[in-house]
């Protein structure tokens, strides 16, 4: 008789992968964290950087991220206020998770129909 070996669970409870999607399964989220990967960001450097995004999705976006405790928001009393958004821990373990993404966009970015 053939033992049939069953692989290991994908994630140790379910709900695991639905909790990190809740996160990161947002348009355009990962593209914001990947730029705060190196460092912190203006507001206006996101317009720029991310795409398309509307300045009201954005900013639902980072608050979203904020409340989330992926990153923190720092205001400065200057004229005009400068406002920066950067990663706190929680936000920075997502850098493998990140890196993995780009990893398989690499790889099959070109075979894309």
């Amino acid at each position: 008789m053939r033992t049939i070996t069953r692989p290991q669970p994908l994630e140790p409870k379910v709900g695991c992968i639905a909790s990190a999607m809740e996160i990161i399964g947002n348009k355009w989220t990962a593209l914001i964290l990947r730029d705060l990967m190196s460092g912190p960001r203006r507001f206006c450097e996101f317009e720029k950087s991310v795409g398309n995004i509307n300045p009201r999705t954005l900013s639902q976006r980072l608050d979203y991220l904020e409340e989330h405790g992926i990153i923190t928001k720092q205001s400065f009393a200057e004229v005009p206020p400068r406002i920066t958004y950067e990663l706190t821990t929680k936000g920075h373990a997502l850098l493998p998770i990140l890196q993995q993404m780009a990893a398989w966009g690499t790889k099959y970015y070109s075979a894309k129909d």
